[in-house]
């Protein structure tokens, strides 16, 4: 399984600590973030992260900002996308359950501990596929405006 993770300035020190810990794990991590606490634009990391997903290039997507708000916007704008702002491990259940997220974004804030907790749930929790659930999914990935 192939995992991205995207980080703006924020986020570095929080990356490292998720993709030690997916590395350990045994998965295939790709680092799509910054490396750098200098100022850059998360919108450019969270388009990479969006377009892998799109393009199959990653299974599951993980970004980090400030709040992870602007993240989960942005990303949220590729086609085939289902990015869900987290803060806690029943809200990464419900999404990855209900509405099969294919990536989660949180803020620099959350404990490693927390990250790690909800980065776990997030690629062990399987779609709930139920015909409402399904249909659903189906809305989201085939409206286009």
């Amino acid at each position: 399984m192939k995992i991205g993770i995207g980080n703006d300035h924020h986020g570095v020190q929080l990356k490292q600590e998720i993709m030690s810990y997916l590395n350990q794990l045994g998965y295939d991590v790709i680092n799509f973030g910054t490396n750098s606490t200098e100022n850059v634009d998360y919108t450019k990391y969270a388009f990479q992260v969006g377009e892998a997903i799109k393009k199959h290039q990653i299974d599951y997507g993980i970004l980090i900002c400030g709040s992870g708000i602007g993240m989960s916007i942005a990303c949220n704008k590729v086609h085939t996308v289902r990015c869900a702002k987290v803060n806690t491990v029943e809200e990464v259940k419900m999404t990855r359950r209900d509405n099969n997220a294919n990536v989660i974004a949180f803020g620099e804030n959350t404990t490693v501990d927390l990250a790690l907790k909800m980065v776990e749930t997030f690629l062990n929790t399987p779609f709930l596929e139920t015909d409402r659930y399904i249909r659903r999914v189906k809305e989201i990935d085939n409206y286009d405006n």
